[in-house]
């Protein structure tokens, strides 16, 4: 039998989400002259349509129909990305100054947020192979057996952080590889030699980049003052940067939370949402999410996300297989590091990146492509016994 409390918390999130992006919409429903539940019945029904998505993978045959789901994913959604930037704008929406969506009858599909899952799979099954837990790899050994995940790695990045101009989604991926690496048998070296080409690639992408200076330059706007009081009187010179931009996204974002105290101003009492800060029931949910329902109703989400990321481990732990270790390991972090990047970019901490909470933020493609991750981890907790 599937999780019954995995499948339960998720619903619970994702009920919390549906309620979320109708309270936190107003400003824009005004704004695009949308109807009162425009973003509810949308939100409402790619819910539901999740949900019997995870019930209906749970069901899966592991022998055969798990790889075959896991392998159609991977190569639709690769297509998808690589044909996006050659579609006509009456067909593909455009958002950042780059295409990112491709509309279908009734919807629009973002085909990154399947990729995510189905890279996860990819990787999972080709470093269940190559790696063995019984034969000790040298460097240069390890090296050679990565050049090819490396190079689909730095194809795929350049797609999504050239011609989409989403280099967030390129850092999930990132980091969630690095750590899968580890786990499944890479050496702690081969780990320090791929952290510094990342940053060193990570460092390109930001300098060639106009958008990504200023995102930069707004997070250290708002950080400034804080970091040159802790550093040496010798440095601040050095450090000090004038005439930067004014961080208003962060600090309404922090005043939102501020406002909210507690327990909240109450749900649709916000008053944040009403044009002060974009995408609040999108990328900034957190925010509108503590000013309505206070530090009590953060920390319901946060306990959600917490308890759903760690049965996933507790699924994982549990394989025999090393494929379906790695997998729901790499499903975790796709969930955890998306929400660690989000609440880190909103209180500041980080640069604001774009990426969505999982279960939480009004979107289509992000939802059901988190659905479709649970119901494939569902579906391997019936070969394991948990409590």
């Amino acid at each position: 039998m599937a999780d019954k409390r995995l499948f339960i918390y998720v619903t619970l999130l994702l009920s919390i989400g549906v309620l979320m992006s109708y309270s936190l919409s107003a400003y824009a429903i005004v704004f695009y002259h949308y109807s009162q539940f425009h973003f509810l019945i949308r939100e409402l029904i790619t819910g539901i349509i999740g949900i019997v998505i995870m019930w209906a993978l749970s069901y899966l045959d592991l022998n055969r129909q798990f790889f075959i789901v896991g392998f159609i994913i991977l190569v639709v959604s690769t297509l998808l990305i690589f044909i996006l930037p050659f579609l006509p704008d009456s067909i593909a929406s455009s958002a950042g100054g780059a295409k990112r969506w491709i509309r279908f009858p009734g919807f629009s599909l973002n085909p990154i947020e399947p990729f995510k899952v189905g890279y996860i799979f990819f990787i999972s099954w080709s470093l269940s192979r190559k790696f063995d837990y019984n034969n000790k790899y040298n460097l240069l050994d390890q090296i050679m057996i990565l050049i090819p995940h490396i190079f689909v790695f730095a194809v795929m990045a350049f797609m999504i952080a050239i011609f989409q101009n989403d280099l967030g989604q390129v850092v999930l991926l990132g980091a969630s590889f690095i750590i899968i690496l580890i786990f499944a048998g890479g050496s702690f070296q081969l780990f320090g030699l791929i952290m510094i080409g990342f940053g060193a690639i990570g460092t390109l992408f930001i300098v060639t980049s106009a958008h990504r200076i200023l995102r930069l330059k707004t997070w250290w706007a708002n950080i400034q003052d804080l970091a040159l009081a802790i550093v040496p009187n010798s440095f601040i010179k050095d450090l000090q940067v004038n005439n930067l931009p004014e961080p208003y996204q962060i600090h309404n974002a922090a005043n939102a939370i501020y406002n909210g105290g507690f327990f909240g101003v109450g749900l649709g009492n916000g008053t944040f949402k009403l044009g002060f800060l974009s995408d609040v029931h999108t990328d900034m949910i957190l925010a509108g999410i503590s000013e309505e329902l206070g530090f009590i109703g953060l920390v319901v989400c946060v306990a959600l996300i917490f308890f759903i990321v760690y049965r996933i481990l507790r699924i994982s732990y549990r394989q025999k297989n090393r494929f379906y270790y790695l997998f729901c390991l790499g499903i975790s972090l796709l969930i955890s590091i998306s929400f660690i990047i989000n609440a880190f970019g909103i209180v500041g901490i980080t640069p604001v990146k774009g990426i969505a909470v999982p279960f939480l933020s009004y979107g289509g493609s992000n939802l059901l492509s988190n659905c479709i991750a649970i119901g494939l981890v569902l579906a391997l907790s019936k070969k394991v016994k948990l409590k």
